[in-house]
């Protein structure tokens, strides 16, 4: 399975972003999917994640900012990021769950101005 993020950039607080990750490859076997974060010198943690029956998962302090969802047809995985927060601020990663593995896209980074 390969991951393909894109939507990342520079937003004033306050404002909104839409993360898109398309997968390819053995896309059948994927069941979880979701999307991490990242700052430098800390660990990365889940942000948000999507079961193949669309059960959702959130970080609380994203809770009610952040909406994650999935288009199986299209084998994507989205997070939509409103009234965004300085401490948002990170690379994002994109991530999917096999029953055998689990998968990484490349990491999209995520800036958001005071």
């Amino acid at each position: 399975v390969q991951l393909q993020a894109s939507g990342g950039g520079l937003v004033q607080a306050g404002g909104s972003l839409r993360l898109s990750c398309a997968a390819s490859g053995s896309t059948s076997s994927i069941n979880a999917m979701g999307w991490y974060r990242q700052v430098p010198g800390k660990g990365r943690e889940s942000v948000a994640a999507i079961s193949s029956g669309g059960s959702t998962d959130y970080l609380d302090s994203v809770k009610g900012r952040f909406t994650i969802s999935r288009n199986n047809a299209k084998n994507a995985v989205y997070l939509q990021m409103n009234s965004l927060k300085p401490e948002d601020t990170a690379v994002y990663y994109c991530n999917a769950i096999t029953l055998m593995h689990q998968y990484w896209g490349q990491g999209t980074q995520v800036t958001v101005s005071s």
